[in-house]
């Protein structure tokens, strides 16, 4: 079975967009400034852009503020005129509570295909509630992410909640390379981990992990 071509599905529903009088109302959900970065510059000239930061899974409430002052900040120093939507930030009924009997797989395993659906179904309701023309998330651009899982869902809650989802596959075409390139422009604070504490832990083994590994290789 061939893999779908999110990134060109997407152009597609761009080519398409272009031929309207006037530009489509998208709500596009973040996680943190870096991942939001090439989205926003790839899809500012055909969208008017509301960012919408939804991250119940920031576990601790001084890495969610700090994200979200970043992306906040982010937003000024560029100077386009896009607004940003916080949403409700309840670890515990809307992350902790919905990934139990999950919390030890892995990263990349069910628990963040249910940490994805949990935040993409949030973005996809709200953009139904107040009139947006399409929605969809800025996931993708990380190369740890799923990028199949994030569209099934997308395209799934689209038919849910009856609000068109614009596919993506944000980090090909080089984007995230150039999205690390931002964050170095703009001094942006590049996290290394997630966000939820399970992801926390497991990149703090990794590293502790690497670095027993290269002292050992250097004795």
């Amino acid at each position: 079975m061939n893999k779908k071509n999110y990134d060109l599905l997407m152009w597609e529903q761009i080519e398409k967009i272009k031929t309207l009088e006037n530009k489509p109302k998208l709500l596009l959900h973040t996680c943190c400034a870096p991942c939001s970065s090439m989205v926003i510059n790839t899809l500012k000239d055909y969208f008017n852009i509301t960012i919408f930061f939804y991250n119940p899974n920031i576990t601790e409430s001084d890495e969610y503020y700090l994200r979200l002052n970043e992306m906040k900040k982010y937003i000024e120093d560029i100077g386009l005129d896009i607004d940003i939507v916080e949403g409700r930030y309840n670890p515990r009924e809307d992350f902790f509570e919905k990934v139990r009997g999950l919390e030890k797989c892995h990263e990349g395993g069910e628990r963040c295909k249910k940490c994805y659906s949990l935040r993409m179904d949030e973005t996809s309701k709200f953009a139904k509630e107040n009139g947006y023309d399409f929605f969809t998330t800025a996931l993708s651009i990380s190369p740890l992410k799923n990028s199949t899982w994030i569209n099934e869902i997308g395209i799934d809650l689209s038919q849910i909640y009856s609000v068109n989802y614009l596919y993506g596959d944000f980090k090909k075409k080089g984007r995230y390379q150039e999205s690390i390139k931002i964050s170095r422009e703009y001094d942006l604070y590049r996290q290394d981990y997630c966000g939820c504490i399970f992801s926390k832990i497991e990149s703090e083994n990794y590293r502790k992990a690497k670095a027993e590994a290269e002292g050992k290789s250097n004795e």
